[in-house]
């Protein structure tokens, strides 16, 4: 007679363990970077919406703010050196320097704007054709440098790209200090335009590498700060100085401003760019010198190393066809260009209209329109003020309203404030001139311009950085490129169409125009922006 077979069924213990093996096995299985990149404009940042998003097991394993209130997007890993892990002090040191760096493209653009006339003196032809030659054509390829940068740190990372950009941009403005004919300082100028811009797309990339997405916002607020008044210290300094000295002055005290840029990213920049992707992020071994891993690093050799985990060639090249055509990319870069653009061709307007005698102008002299500059670096200043409250306010509540998640469509919401600004900006600015009124008329019409720029922009770079998650770098050249095409373009016909019929038609149709691309493309996003986003995003 055979035995009775003994129950073999697992004891409660053994249950628990099971089921704990397998919750192990599916967290070890999710993937929060990817989960990161392919939600792109839509995640879930309160934690107990976690727990319903991903379960009560995974949603533990989250990292949150320190507060505890906030999911940490993207999730830093636990290597020490992962600058999402960096301190707050280490944090702020690298974005000051990207700060500091943005400034000077734009720092030694201006400085054409504040010498024009000394240097049209200079080489015996008129302003419009120094306009022309050079100050058009830097503005150009500030865009386009933009371009090459961004395809070169996406391989090399962020660090070697931009010390080698910085070194060549010297040199070209130290060529144009000492330009002896105008041929040779208008391609000083252009080469100048085309490597300096590097550091005025390469601050999405550091901000996104070091802060969590609820903080980006904010520093992209801070960063764009420096590039926006960038165009306007220089006019504001060097108008004093070239009242009194040699334009040649201008570019030397801006070369010396570049250099100490420069020492500053050799002393103390760092690379930013952490490859998650990788289940190793950093295969080579580092040096055993710091003083050699720090110089490896810095002068791009260990990028060069890293490239061949990276993005190729070919792929580099086309993604910029991929995403250019995209609905909810080129309407708001379209919208962006203009308002921007109208903005810089008001630096160059501005100038003539104050310097040409009454009924035309004010008749101002170089020392008055140097004081004149004030106004948008004070603008810009308070523009950031008020765009680092508005956009956390926006964000915090657009959270709440959507049960604990963020929707990328809801930063738009600034743009209706930042347009309303500008609107009236741009009407009073051209009454101010055509009309004649006080001084004051032209100062608070330029300052609301100048605040309405920097929130609209800020907007712009963190909606873009929100819906496309894994192309931050394109997305800031791409709208770089955007704005100082809109730039290069308004320079040509703004002063002559002014002068002709006057500024209140130039500025109001402006404002108009910027207007109603705002009614087609803002409320269209925020309405059909989660669609666009599923049909279209990368």
């Amino acid at each position: 007679m055979a035995e009775p077979r003994l129950s073999t069924a697992p004891s409660d213990e053994e249950k628990v363990a099971e089921i704990e093996t397998k919750e192990d096995a599916s967290i070890e299985q999710i993937d929060f970077f990817a989960y990161y990149e392919n939600n792109a404009g839509r995640l879930v940042v309160d934690p107990e919406e976690a727990k319903v998003e991903f379960g009560e097991a995974v949603a533990k394993t989250l990292k949150l703010s320190e507060d505890g209130s906030t999911v940490l997007w993207p999730q830093p890993s636990d290597d020490p050196e992962d600058p999402q892990n960096w301190s707050d002090f280490r944090k702020g040191l690298q974005l000051l320097i990207i700060i500091l760096a943005a400034i000077v493209p734009d720092f030694d653009n201006g400085t054409g704007t504040a010498v024009i006339f000394a240097v049209a003196r200079q080489f015996r032809t008129t302003t419009g054709e120094i306009n022309d030659l050079t100050n058009n054509w830097s503005i150009f390829l500030l865009g386009w440098g933009g371009i090459f940068a961004v395809m070169a740190m996406r391989r090399y990372g962020r660090l070697p790209v931009l010390f080698w950009s910085q070194v060549l941009s010297l040199a070209f403005l130290l060529g144009n200090t000492f330009s002896p004919n105008l041929p040779v300082f208008a391609a000083m100028r252009c080469l100048n335009g085309f490597f300096g811009t590097t550091p005025q797309v390469t601050g999405m990339y550091v901000v996104t590498d070091m802060f969590p997405f609820h903080l980006q916002a904010r520093k992209l607020n801070t960063w764009t700060m420096g590039f926006i008044v960038s165009p306007f210290l220089s006019p504001f300094a060097f108008g004093f100085l070239v009242a009194r000295a040699n334009w040649r002055w201008g570019y030397g005290i801006a070369c010396m401003y570049g250099a100490a840029v420069l020492i500053l990213i050799v002393l103390f920049g760092e690379e930013t760019m952490y490859d998650r992707s990788l289940r190793d992020p950093k295969p080579y071994p580092r040096p055993s010198s710091r003083l050699k891993a720090r110089f490896e690093t810095l002068i791009g050799i260990a990028g060069a190393k890293m490239a061949r985990f990276r993005a190729s060639w070919r792929e580099l090249v086309l993604v910029w066809v991929n995403l250019a055509w995209r609905p909810h990319v080129f309407g708001i870069l379209l919208f962006e260009a203009l308002l921007f653009g109208f903005g810089i061709g008001i630096n160059g307007t501005n100038n003539i209209f104050l310097s040409q005698p009454s009924p035309v102008g004010y008749g101002f002299d170089q020392i008055k329109i140097a004081g004149c500059y004030a106004t948008p670096v004070v603008a810009v200043v308070l523009g950031e003020l008020v765009g680092r409250y508005l956009n956390d306010w926006i964000m915090h509540v657009s959270i709440r309203r959507n049960n604990g998640f963020f929707v990328a469509e809801s930063r738009l919401w600034a743009c209706y404030v930042a347009v309303a600004f500008y609107t009236c900006g741009m009407i009073l600015l051209g009454a101010g001139f055509q009309k004649h009124l006080n001084i004051a008329a032209f100062i608070i019409g330029w300052g609301l311009v100048e605040i309405a720029t920097i929130l609209n922009t800020t907007v712009v770079y963190a909606y873009l950085n929100d819906s496309f998650p894994r192309f931050k770098g394109e997305m800031s050249a791409l709208l770089n490129l955007a704005r100082t095409l809109g730039g290069f373009s308004v320079t040509y016909f703004q002063v002559p169409w002014a002068l002709k019929h006057g500024t209140l038609e130039v500025f109001g149709c402006e404002a108009a125009v910027v207007g109603g691309l705002f009614l087609a493309v803002v409320p269209v996003l925020q309405w059909k922006g989660r669609d666009l986003r599923e049909t279209f995003s990368l």
